[in-house]
């Protein structure tokens, strides 16, 4: 159930519409010629942050002083381990509070805004770690995905005539996304048997469900098969061509270069870097903030081989995350 059951009115469920190609041609194009520093206006943005700071006792994980993300396109928020993105994510989307800041979402503060009802405005986001209801059946996983249905009232719930039309028409919807999504054949599997794969298109699916604005992808291909991954980076392009706004965290960087038309780039907390994929590549500060300031330096024997064991203890722990 809703954690803010008491707030009214709900607001209306969305389907997203298609955007014609000269739509999208005009989205992409209000990219070009802008500026690649952090914290860059953009035309059109969907969110906006401002000062968001959070610190974990005398860490601070998230110190953002600007950052818009532009509407209609693909947007990936790249970064070392530890940079903050995962907690970045978690304030913008109601899941954790700042402790300085301010952040909009179509022009709306969402400060204080709880994490339901952040998704019932349009904004919603999967998990590096997915939170299916492992023994639901897929088609209930997705039935629940649907917000401000009738049938959650206390006061209706016993009135079945009430809200059993509207069941139908969400479990109309619930298969065809299943079948976009090609798990139509597993909707009375329990979700606790899925792959971690199917269990990543089952959160994408069920994301989209309340027919969102912006969806936000938290790592979606950690611990993806490669069979799988195609699949997967198939479904975030069409969800930009549905007219849906995407901003995900990723470390692939072939994905990263595949499907985003811009790339924020973050470093302990920080914004230090935006732009289109081609320019992030080769900036100095996103260099640095992955290889560290002396890469290019000479370096002695002893310091190589430190380095070296520091880049194998991070392989080791992300490959751990992975099979988790």
């Amino acid at each position: 159930m809703p954690d803010d059951m008491n707030a009214t009115p709900e607001e209306p469920t969305r389907t997203s519409q298609s955007v014609p190609v000269a739509d999208r041609r005009n989205l992409d194009a209000d990219l070009v010629g802008i500026a690649t520093e952090p914290g860059v206006p953009k035309k059109d943005p969907i969110v906006v942050a401002t000062k968001i700071t959070r610190t974990f006792g005398g860490l601070t994980a998230v110190d953002v002083e600007h950052l818009e993300i532009q509407r209609g396109v693909i947007t990936a928020l790249i970064g070392p381990n530890g940079a903050g993105k995962t907690t970045f994510f978690n304030l913008l989307t109601g899941f954790d509070q700042p402790d300085t800041g301010d952040w909009s979402f179509n022009g709306r503060s969402l400060k204080r805004v709880s994490a339901s009802r952040v998704a019932r405005l349009g904004m919603v986001r999967t998990f590096q770690l997915t939170k299916v209801l492992s023994k639901l059946t897929v088609l209930e996983n997705m039935r629940l995905g649907a917000s401000g249905q009738r049938g959650e009232r206390f006061w209706a719930a016993p009135f079945r005539f009430l809200w059993s039309s509207e069941e139908d028409a969400i479990t109309v919807r619930a298969r065809e996304l299943l079948g976009r999504f090609k798990l139509d054949a597993k909707e009375d599997d329990f979700a606790g048997s899925l792959s971690g794969g199917q269990r990543k298109l089952l959160e994408m699916a069920r994301a989209l469900m309340v027919g969102p604005e912006l969806v936000m992808l938290d790592e979606p291909m950690a611990g993806v098969n490669p069979a799988l991954k195609q699949s997967l980076l198939g479904h975030v392009k069409s969800l930009r061509e549905d007219g849906m706004t995407v901003l995900f965290v990723e470390h692939d960087m072939d994905m990263v270069r595949d499907i985003s038309d811009w790339v924020v780039v973050m470093a302990q907390g920080k914004v230090i870097a935006e732009g289109p994929p081609e320019s992030i590549m080769a900036d100095q500060r996103v260099i640095d903030a992955y290889l560290g300031a002396h890469h290019d330096t000479d370096i002695t024997e002893l310091e190589e081989s430190v380095l070296a064991a520091e880049v194998e203890a991070e392989l080791l722990a992300d490959h751990d995350g992975d099979n988790r």
